[in-house]
Protein backbone atom coordinates (compact mmCIF):
# COMPACT_ATOMS: atom_id res chain seq x y z
CA UNK A 1 0.00 0.00 0.00
CA UNK A 2 2.86 2.32 0.87
CA UNK A 3 4.41 1.65 -2.56
CA UNK A 4 1.14 2.62 -4.26
CA UNK A 5 0.95 5.91 -2.37
CA UNK A 6 4.59 6.61 -3.17
CA UNK A 7 3.94 6.08 -6.87
CA UNK A 8 0.88 8.30 -6.72
CA UNK A 9 2.96 10.98 -5.03
CA UNK A 10 5.71 10.69 -7.64
CA UNK A 11 3.09 10.96 -10.37
CA UNK A 12 2.11 14.42 -9.16
CA UNK A 13 4.16 17.62 -9.50
CA UNK A 14 4.46 18.08 -5.72
CA UNK A 15 7.67 16.06 -5.46
CA UNK A 16 9.35 18.23 -8.10
CA UNK A 17 8.10 21.49 -6.56
CA UNK A 18 9.34 20.48 -3.09
CA UNK A 19 12.73 19.51 -4.55
CA UNK A 20 12.93 22.76 -6.56
CA UNK A 21 10.96 25.48 -4.71
CA UNK A 22 12.00 28.08 -7.30
CA UNK A 23 8.95 26.93 -9.27
CA UNK A 24 6.87 28.75 -6.66
CA UNK A 25 8.48 32.05 -7.67
CA UNK A 26 7.40 31.49 -11.27
CA UNK A 27 3.85 30.66 -10.18
CA UNK A 28 3.77 33.90 -8.19
CA UNK A 29 4.93 35.87 -11.23
CA UNK A 30 2.25 34.20 -13.36
CA UNK A 31 -0.47 34.95 -10.81
CA UNK A 32 0.63 38.60 -10.56
CA UNK A 33 0.47 38.97 -14.34
CA UNK A 34 -2.95 37.32 -14.39
CA UNK A 35 -4.12 39.71 -11.67
CA UNK A 36 -2.88 42.72 -13.64
CA UNK A 37 -4.53 41.47 -16.82
CA UNK A 38 -7.85 40.32 -15.35
CA UNK A 39 -8.51 42.51 -12.32
CA UNK A 40 -6.63 45.69 -13.27
CA UNK A 41 -7.36 45.23 -17.00
CA UNK A 42 -3.80 46.18 -17.96
CA UNK A 43 -3.39 44.92 -21.56
CA UNK A 44 -5.42 41.73 -20.89
CA UNK A 45 -5.16 40.56 -24.50
CA UNK A 46 -1.42 40.20 -23.97
CA UNK A 47 -0.85 39.66 -20.27
CA UNK A 48 -3.39 36.86 -19.88
CA UNK A 49 -1.87 34.54 -22.55
CA UNK A 50 1.68 35.43 -21.44
CA UNK A 51 0.87 34.69 -17.80
CA UNK A 52 -0.82 31.42 -18.68
CA UNK A 53 2.19 30.49 -20.79
CA UNK A 54 4.40 31.06 -17.73
CA UNK A 55 2.16 28.70 -15.74
CA UNK A 56 2.24 26.00 -18.42
CA UNK A 57 6.02 26.19 -18.78
CA UNK A 58 6.66 25.71 -15.08
CA UNK A 59 4.46 22.77 -14.20
CA UNK A 60 7.02 19.95 -13.79
CA UNK A 61 6.54 17.08 -16.21
CA UNK A 62 4.13 19.01 -18.42
CA UNK A 63 6.83 19.50 -21.10
CA UNK A 64 5.33 22.87 -22.10
CA UNK A 65 8.43 24.99 -21.51
CA UNK A 66 10.52 26.27 -24.39
CA UNK A 67 13.92 24.62 -24.91
CA UNK A 68 16.25 27.33 -26.16
CA UNK A 69 18.65 26.45 -28.97
CA UNK A 70 22.14 27.92 -29.06
CA UNK A 71 23.32 30.44 -31.64
CA UNK A 72 23.98 27.59 -34.10
CA UNK A 73 20.47 26.19 -33.71
CA UNK A 74 21.63 23.18 -31.68
CA UNK A 75 19.34 21.90 -28.94
CA UNK A 76 19.68 18.99 -26.50
CA UNK A 77 16.91 16.38 -26.99
CA UNK A 78 16.98 13.16 -24.96
CA UNK A 79 20.72 13.51 -24.44
CA UNK A 80 21.47 14.10 -28.14
CA UNK A 81 22.37 17.45 -29.73
CA UNK A 82 20.24 18.16 -32.81
CA UNK A 83 19.89 21.10 -35.18
CA UNK A 84 16.40 22.48 -34.71
CA UNK A 85 16.25 23.83 -38.26
CA UNK A 86 17.08 20.44 -39.79
CA UNK A 87 14.45 18.55 -37.82
CA UNK A 88 11.17 17.65 -39.59
CA UNK A 89 8.16 19.51 -38.20
CA UNK A 90 6.52 16.35 -36.86
CA UNK A 91 9.72 15.47 -34.96
CA UNK A 92 9.76 18.87 -33.28
CA UNK A 93 6.15 18.44 -32.17
CA UNK A 94 6.67 14.83 -31.09
CA UNK A 95 10.04 15.09 -29.34
CA UNK A 96 9.85 18.65 -27.96
CA UNK A 97 6.12 19.29 -27.50
CA UNK A 98 3.56 21.50 -29.19
CA UNK A 99 4.76 24.71 -27.50
CA UNK A 100 8.28 24.29 -28.87
CA UNK A 101 6.78 23.61 -32.29
CA UNK A 102 4.80 26.87 -32.17
CA UNK A 103 7.76 28.82 -30.78
CA UNK A 104 10.31 27.76 -33.40
CA UNK A 105 7.91 27.96 -36.32
CA UNK A 106 6.11 31.21 -35.42
CA UNK A 107 8.28 33.20 -33.01
CA UNK A 108 11.92 32.27 -33.57
CA UNK A 109 11.54 32.71 -37.33
CA UNK A 110 10.32 36.28 -36.73
CA UNK A 111 6.97 35.55 -38.37
CA UNK A 112 4.48 36.79 -35.76
CA UNK A 113 5.77 40.28 -34.83
CA UNK A 114 5.28 41.67 -38.39
CA UNK A 115 1.87 39.99 -38.55
CA UNK A 116 0.86 41.76 -35.34
CA UNK A 117 2.20 45.03 -36.74
CA UNK A 118 -0.11 44.54 -39.71
CA UNK A 119 -3.02 44.29 -37.31
CA UNK A 120 -1.83 47.34 -35.37
CA UNK A 121 -1.66 49.30 -38.63
CA UNK A 122 -5.21 48.27 -39.50
CA UNK A 123 -6.36 49.57 -36.13
CA UNK A 124 -4.40 52.84 -36.31
CA UNK A 125 -5.66 56.19 -37.52
CA UNK A 126 -2.77 58.41 -38.64
CA UNK A 127 -5.14 61.38 -38.92
CA UNK A 128 -4.22 62.99 -35.56
CA UNK A 129 -0.53 62.86 -36.44
CA UNK A 130 -1.03 64.21 -39.97
CA UNK A 131 -3.10 67.12 -38.61
CA UNK A 132 -0.38 67.92 -36.06
CA UNK A 133 2.83 66.95 -37.80
CA UNK A 134 4.95 69.29 -35.70
CA UNK A 135 4.04 67.22 -32.65
CA UNK A 136 5.36 64.01 -34.20
CA UNK A 137 8.93 65.05 -33.39
CA UNK A 138 8.26 64.20 -29.76
CA UNK A 139 7.84 60.59 -30.81
CA UNK A 140 11.45 60.69 -31.95
CA UNK A 141 12.62 62.30 -28.70
CA UNK A 142 10.98 59.52 -26.74
CA UNK A 143 13.47 57.05 -28.20
CA UNK A 144 16.07 58.52 -25.80
CA UNK A 145 15.62 55.61 -23.40
CA UNK A 146 16.56 53.06 -26.06
CA UNK A 147 20.02 54.43 -26.80
CA UNK A 148 20.82 55.60 -23.26
CA UNK A 149 20.15 52.19 -21.75
CA UNK A 150 22.01 50.54 -24.64
CA UNK A 151 25.19 52.43 -23.67
CA UNK A 152 24.69 51.81 -19.95
CA UNK A 153 24.08 48.10 -20.52
CA UNK A 154 27.31 47.76 -22.52
CA UNK A 155 29.22 49.40 -19.66
CA UNK A 156 27.60 46.91 -17.26
CA UNK A 157 28.92 43.94 -19.23
CA UNK A 158 26.14 43.08 -21.67
CA UNK A 159 27.19 42.41 -25.25
CA UNK A 160 26.17 45.12 -27.75
CA UNK A 161 23.49 42.79 -29.13
CA UNK A 162 22.08 42.06 -25.66
CA UNK A 163 22.24 45.75 -24.76
CA UNK A 164 20.30 46.69 -27.89
CA UNK A 165 17.63 44.12 -27.10
CA UNK A 166 17.40 45.52 -23.57
CA UNK A 167 17.30 49.13 -24.71
CA UNK A 168 14.50 48.56 -27.23
CA UNK A 169 12.15 48.02 -24.27
CA UNK A 170 12.22 51.82 -24.01
CA UNK A 171 10.24 51.99 -27.23
CA UNK A 172 7.27 50.52 -25.33
CA UNK A 173 6.38 48.21 -28.18
CA UNK A 174 6.17 44.47 -27.49
CA UNK A 175 6.38 43.17 -31.09
CA UNK A 176 9.32 45.49 -31.82
CA UNK A 177 11.16 44.28 -28.71
CA UNK A 178 10.52 40.65 -29.66
CA UNK A 179 11.57 41.15 -33.29
CA UNK A 180 14.79 42.92 -32.27
CA UNK A 181 15.63 40.30 -29.65
CA UNK A 182 15.02 37.43 -32.08
CA UNK A 183 17.53 39.00 -34.44
CA UNK A 184 20.17 40.03 -31.89
CA UNK A 185 19.86 38.05 -28.63
CA UNK A 186 17.30 35.23 -28.92
CA UNK A 187 18.45 33.65 -25.64
CA UNK A 188 17.02 36.70 -23.82
CA UNK A 189 13.64 36.62 -25.55
CA UNK A 190 11.66 35.44 -22.52
CA UNK A 191 12.70 38.03 -19.92
CA UNK A 192 12.80 40.88 -22.45
CA UNK A 193 9.32 40.09 -23.76
CA UNK A 194 7.93 39.82 -20.24
CA UNK A 195 9.58 43.11 -19.22
CA UNK A 196 8.39 44.89 -22.38
CA UNK A 197 4.78 43.80 -22.10
CA UNK A 198 4.67 44.25 -18.32
CA UNK A 199 5.86 47.83 -18.56
CA UNK A 200 3.43 48.48 -21.40
CA UNK A 201 0.67 47.24 -19.12
CA UNK A 202 1.95 49.51 -16.36
CA UNK A 203 1.75 52.66 -18.50
CA UNK A 204 -1.06 54.01 -16.23
CA UNK A 205 1.40 53.81 -13.33
CA UNK A 206 4.72 54.81 -14.92
CA UNK A 207 3.64 57.86 -16.95
CA UNK A 208 2.00 59.65 -13.99
CA UNK A 209 5.10 58.89 -11.88
CA UNK A 210 7.51 60.46 -14.39
CA UNK A 211 5.17 63.36 -15.14
CA UNK A 212 4.89 64.15 -11.43
CA UNK A 213 8.68 64.41 -11.20
CA UNK A 214 9.35 66.54 -14.28
CA UNK A 215 6.23 68.65 -14.88
CA UNK A 216 4.77 71.58 -12.95
CA UNK A 217 1.06 72.20 -12.43
CA UNK A 218 1.26 75.28 -14.65
CA UNK A 219 2.72 73.23 -17.52
CA UNK A 220 0.11 70.50 -17.17
CA UNK A 221 -2.65 73.11 -17.41
CA UNK A 222 -1.54 74.32 -20.86
CA UNK A 223 -4.71 74.09 -22.96
CA UNK A 224 -3.88 73.01 -26.50
CA UNK A 225 -7.19 74.16 -27.97
CA UNK A 226 -6.68 77.64 -26.56
CA UNK A 227 -3.15 77.66 -27.96
CA UNK A 228 -4.56 76.69 -31.37
CA UNK A 229 -7.04 79.58 -31.23
CA UNK A 230 -4.39 82.08 -30.18
CA UNK A 231 -1.86 80.81 -32.74
CA UNK A 232 -3.78 79.09 -35.56
CA UNK A 233 -1.93 76.80 -37.94
CA UNK A 234 -1.24 78.13 -41.43
CA UNK A 235 -1.37 74.66 -42.96
CA UNK A 236 -4.75 73.56 -44.28
CA UNK A 237 -5.23 69.92 -45.31
CA UNK A 238 -7.97 69.91 -47.93
CA UNK A 239 -8.21 66.19 -48.74
CA UNK A 240 -7.35 64.10 -45.69
CA UNK A 241 -8.50 60.82 -47.26
CA UNK A 242 -6.03 61.09 -50.13
CA UNK A 243 -3.25 62.03 -47.72
CA UNK A 244 -4.05 59.03 -45.51
CA UNK A 245 -3.75 56.72 -48.54
CA UNK A 246 -0.52 58.29 -49.77
CA UNK A 247 1.10 58.37 -46.32
CA UNK A 248 1.64 54.60 -45.74
CA UNK A 249 2.94 54.16 -49.28
CA UNK A 250 5.35 57.06 -48.91
CA UNK A 251 6.60 56.02 -45.47
CA UNK A 252 7.23 52.45 -46.59
CA UNK A 253 9.18 53.66 -49.61
CA UNK A 254 11.33 56.08 -47.60
CA UNK A 255 12.07 53.55 -44.85
CA UNK A 256 12.87 50.84 -47.42
CA UNK A 257 15.43 53.16 -49.03
CA UNK A 258 17.14 54.35 -45.85
CA UNK A 259 16.60 51.60 -43.25
CA UNK A 260 15.80 48.35 -45.13
CA UNK A 261 16.04 46.24 -41.97
CA UNK A 262 13.01 48.07 -40.54
CA UNK A 263 10.79 47.12 -43.48
CA UNK A 264 9.38 43.88 -41.95
CA UNK A 265 7.81 45.97 -39.20
CA UNK A 266 7.15 49.32 -40.88
CA UNK A 267 6.05 47.72 -44.14
CA UNK A 268 3.45 45.49 -42.48
CA UNK A 269 2.30 48.35 -40.24
CA UNK A 270 1.73 50.56 -43.25
CA UNK A 271 0.12 47.80 -45.31
CA UNK A 272 -2.41 47.18 -42.56
CA UNK A 273 -3.16 50.89 -42.42
CA UNK A 274 -3.43 51.17 -46.19
CA UNK A 275 -6.13 48.50 -46.52
CA UNK A 276 -8.02 50.31 -43.77
CA UNK A 277 -7.85 53.71 -45.45
CA UNK A 278 -8.77 52.50 -48.95
CA UNK A 279 -12.20 51.67 -47.60
CA UNK A 280 -14.94 49.39 -48.93
CA UNK A 281 -12.85 47.85 -51.71
CA UNK A 282 -10.41 46.31 -49.23
CA UNK A 283 -12.75 45.92 -46.26
CA UNK A 284 -12.34 42.13 -46.19
CA UNK A 285 -8.55 42.49 -45.97
CA UNK A 286 -8.91 45.10 -43.23
CA UNK A 287 -11.36 42.94 -41.31
CA UNK A 288 -9.06 39.90 -41.46
CA UNK A 289 -5.95 41.88 -40.48
CA UNK A 290 -7.59 43.65 -37.55
CA UNK A 291 -9.66 40.76 -36.21
CA UNK A 292 -9.10 37.06 -36.94
CA UNK A 293 -5.42 37.22 -37.96
CA UNK A 294 -4.51 39.73 -35.26
CA UNK A 295 -6.30 37.77 -32.54
CA UNK A 296 -4.78 34.42 -33.52
CA UNK A 297 -1.29 35.94 -33.70
CA UNK A 298 -1.72 37.56 -30.27
CA UNK A 299 -2.76 34.26 -28.69
CA UNK A 300 0.19 32.30 -30.07
CA UNK A 301 2.67 35.10 -29.36
CA UNK A 302 1.53 35.48 -25.76
CA UNK A 303 1.51 31.76 -24.94
CA UNK A 304 4.89 31.11 -26.57
CA UNK A 305 6.58 34.13 -24.98
CA UNK A 306 5.23 33.10 -21.58
CA UNK A 307 6.45 29.54 -22.14
CA UNK A 308 10.04 30.79 -22.49
CA UNK A 309 9.91 31.89 -18.86
CA UNK A 310 11.28 28.76 -17.24
CA UNK A 311 13.11 28.88 -13.91
CA UNK A 312 16.50 28.54 -15.62
CA UNK A 313 15.79 31.37 -18.06
CA UNK A 314 14.25 33.79 -15.56
CA UNK A 315 15.79 33.32 -12.11
CA UNK A 316 19.26 34.75 -12.73
CA UNK A 317 21.07 38.08 -12.42
CA UNK A 318 20.89 38.75 -16.16
CA UNK A 319 17.10 38.72 -16.04
CA UNK A 320 17.06 40.97 -12.99
CA UNK A 321 19.29 43.40 -14.89
CA UNK A 322 16.86 43.29 -17.82
CA UNK A 323 13.89 44.07 -15.59
CA UNK A 324 15.69 47.02 -13.98
CA UNK A 325 17.15 48.24 -17.26
CA UNK A 326 13.78 47.93 -18.98
CA UNK A 327 12.15 50.17 -16.40
CA UNK A 328 14.98 52.69 -16.79
CA UNK A 329 14.61 52.67 -20.58
CA UNK A 330 10.86 53.15 -20.31
CA UNK A 331 11.15 56.03 -17.84
CA UNK A 332 13.92 57.73 -19.83
CA UNK A 333 11.83 57.58 -23.00
CA UNK A 334 8.97 59.36 -21.25
CA UNK A 335 11.41 61.88 -19.80
CA UNK A 336 13.01 62.50 -23.20
CA UNK A 337 9.70 63.53 -24.74
CA UNK A 338 8.87 65.81 -21.80
CA UNK A 339 12.26 67.54 -21.86
CA UNK A 340 12.04 68.23 -25.59
CA UNK A 341 8.64 69.87 -25.07
CA UNK A 342 10.14 72.04 -22.34
CA UNK A 343 12.97 73.02 -24.67
CA UNK A 344 10.51 73.71 -27.48
CA UNK A 345 8.41 75.97 -25.24
CA UNK A 346 11.43 78.18 -24.52
CA UNK A 347 11.55 79.34 -28.15
CA UNK A 348 7.92 79.55 -29.26
CA UNK A 349 4.82 81.52 -28.34
CA UNK A 350 2.56 78.56 -29.10
CA UNK A 351 3.09 76.48 -25.97
CA UNK A 352 2.76 72.70 -25.85
CA UNK A 353 1.54 70.65 -22.92
CA UNK A 354 4.43 68.38 -21.79
CA UNK A 355 1.99 65.47 -21.59
CA UNK A 356 2.26 65.33 -25.37
CA UNK A 357 5.97 64.62 -25.05
CA UNK A 358 5.29 61.99 -22.40
CA UNK A 359 3.22 60.01 -24.91
CA UNK A 360 5.92 59.65 -27.55
CA UNK A 361 5.88 55.92 -26.80
CA UNK A 362 4.49 53.07 -28.86
CA UNK A 363 1.90 52.11 -26.25
CA UNK A 364 -1.01 53.23 -28.45
CA UNK A 365 -3.57 54.39 -27.43
CA UNK A 366 -3.14 53.66 -23.72
CA UNK A 367 -0.42 56.29 -23.22
CA UNK A 368 -2.60 58.98 -24.81
CA UNK A 369 -5.61 58.03 -22.70
CA UNK A 370 -3.52 58.16 -19.52
CA UNK A 371 -2.11 61.58 -20.45
CA UNK A 372 -5.58 62.89 -21.22
CA UNK A 373 -6.83 61.74 -17.80
CA UNK A 374 -3.93 63.55 -16.12
CA UNK A 375 -4.73 66.78 -18.01
CA UNK A 376 -8.41 66.59 -17.06
CA UNK A 377 -7.50 66.34 -13.37
CA UNK A 378 -5.96 69.81 -13.57
CA UNK A 379 -8.54 71.30 -15.94
CA UNK A 380 -11.81 69.52 -16.72
CA UNK A 381 -11.97 71.24 -20.12
CA UNK A 382 -8.41 70.45 -21.20
CA UNK A 383 -8.81 67.51 -23.58
CA UNK A 384 -5.37 66.70 -25.04
CA UNK A 385 -6.13 63.22 -26.43
CA UNK A 386 -5.93 64.05 -30.14
CA UNK A 387 -2.68 65.98 -29.64
CA UNK A 388 -1.14 63.18 -27.59
CA UNK A 389 -2.09 60.70 -30.30
CA UNK A 390 0.08 62.65 -32.75
CA UNK A 391 3.27 61.94 -30.80
CA UNK A 392 1.99 58.53 -29.65
CA UNK A 393 1.50 57.28 -33.20
CA UNK A 394 4.81 58.71 -34.38
CA UNK A 395 6.41 56.79 -31.51
CA UNK A 396 5.28 53.53 -33.12
CA UNK A 397 7.11 54.46 -36.30
CA UNK A 398 10.10 55.80 -34.39
CA UNK A 399 10.65 52.67 -32.32
CA UNK A 400 10.37 50.40 -35.37
CA UNK A 401 12.93 52.51 -37.26
CA UNK A 402 15.20 52.50 -34.19
CA UNK A 403 14.95 48.71 -34.12
CA UNK A 404 15.88 48.57 -37.79
CA UNK A 405 18.95 50.75 -37.17
CA UNK A 406 20.09 48.55 -34.28
CA UNK A 407 19.61 45.37 -36.30
CA UNK A 408 21.56 46.86 -39.23
CA UNK A 409 24.53 47.85 -37.08
CA UNK A 410 24.61 44.91 -34.67
CA UNK A 411 22.93 42.04 -36.49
Amino acid sequence: MGDIFERLYDMTAFSNIIAEPQFLVMYLIAFILLYLGIKKQYEPLLLVPIAFGVLLANFPGGEMGITQADENGMVLINGVMKNIWEMPLHDIAHEMGIMNFLYYMLIKTGFLPPIIFMGVGALTDFGPMLRNLRLSIFGAAAQLGIFTVLLVAILMGFTPQEAASLGIIGGADGPTAIFTTIKLAPHLLGPIAIAAYSYMALVPVIIPLVVRIFCSKKELMINMKEQEKAHPSKTDIRNMRVLKIIFPIAVTTVVALFVPSAVPLIGMLMFGNLVKEIGANTFRLFDAASNSIMNAATIFLGLCVGATMTTDAFLNWTTIGIVVGGFLAFALSIMGGILLVKLFNLFTKKKINPLIGATGLSAVPMASRVANEIALKYDSKNHVLQYCMASNISGVIGSAVAAGVLISFLG
